[in-house]
């Protein structure tokens, strides 16, 4: 089999600046509105991306691959979400008391509190939580507890469950047979290595069985989305390709995905760039821009690493 070249670092690095370009000129998109205040379902959903931001700019302050600009432009926006989205965590307390036995409070706060952001009656609240039996009888798909269970130890608090088991229940935990990898199952194991790896800190973690069967199915399942132009699952699979042991970094797929970047910074989910106003097409692509800058600090890294890529 023919050794895919690696992407140069140059490319790599050229995606995530500028889908950082674009995620801090349209910051204002991610502030929730009045009408977002209706229910807490639609809440959550308008506070999710806000979660996506923080962990990508963790991501990028981490692997230390962001130039002086990138690295003043990160800081503002975890800042602004910070301070102004969410209230310096007010808004997240508020989430709470509505849905005390709900997660997504602590899922959406631990990356901030792992950049040094606290709010400690928000803390004090999940913890009363937690305590409940319920808080580890919740039903949730296995990805999710693995979830849960990582932002837990992000915030340095005792697990709720085995952490372990709870990799052996994911689809990617039982190595199924690869044909199988449907659209929700692609997602549902790259979320599986992210939560793993705490976001791509510790590629080590993914055990040994796991990170084999991904070497030599990852590489057909991103021709495979690549060939559909499916940017945001292959952006996923491109980050879980930096996580492997021996990352191939792919300069052929990296190629494509950079070329489908709008030139505003942009990425589309599929295909090309959505047609709408401004807010509705901010809906339909901040989720794959995000994904970008991830993919782009993941793999600038490995490549700058010595002896990883293939």
């Amino acid at each position: 089999m023919t050794v895919p070249t690696a992407a140069p670092p140059a490319l790599l690095h050229q995606v995530g600046d500028r889908a950082l370009t674009w995620l801090d000129a349209h910051r204002e998109h991610f502030r929730l509105m009045p009408e977002d205040h209706a229910t807490s379902g639609a809440v959550i959903e308008r506070l999710k991306p806000i979660g996506e931001l923080a962990i990508n700019m963790q991501v990028l302050f981490r692997e230390g691959v962001a130039g002086s600009r990138q690295h003043a432009r990160a800081g503002q926006l975890l800042d602004f979400a910070w301070r102004e989205l969410l209230d310096g965590g007010n808004v997240l307390a508020a989430l709470q008391r509505a849905e005390p036995l709900s997660p997504v409070s602590l899922e959406i706060y631990a990356p901030f509190h792992e950049l040094g952001h606290r709010h400690p009656q928000l803390e004090a609240a999940i913890e009363v939580c937690r305590r409940t039996t319920t808080w580890s009888a919740l039903e949730m798909v296995p990805n999710r507890r693995l979830g849960v269970l990582n932002a837990e130890r992000k915030m340095g608090l005792a697990p709720s469950g085995d952490f372990d088991r709870a990799v052996a229940r994911t689809w990617l935990g039982q190595l199924p047979e690869p044909w199988s990898v449907q659209y929700h199952i692609a997602y549902d194991l790259t979320h599986t290595v992210f939560h793993l790896t705490n976001w791509g800190e510790a590629p080590g973690r993914i055990p040994p069985a796991i990170a084999a069967y991904l070497t030599r199915y990852l590489p057909a399942w991103m021709e495979d989305w690549a060939d559909l132009e499916h940017w945001d699952l292959l952006g996923e699979l491109l980050v879980v390709d930096a996580c492997l042991p021996r990352p191939t970094l792919d300069g052929e797929l990296w190629e494509r995905y950079a070329a489908a970047q709008c030139g505003s910074g942009a990425m589309p989910i599929q295909h090309g760039m959505p047609a709408g106003d401004a807010a509705e097409v901010f809906d339909l692509v901040h989720h794959p821009t995000l994904v970008a800058a991830f993919a782009s600090a993941m793999a600038t890294s490995r490549a700058l690493s010595p002896g990883t890529a293939r």
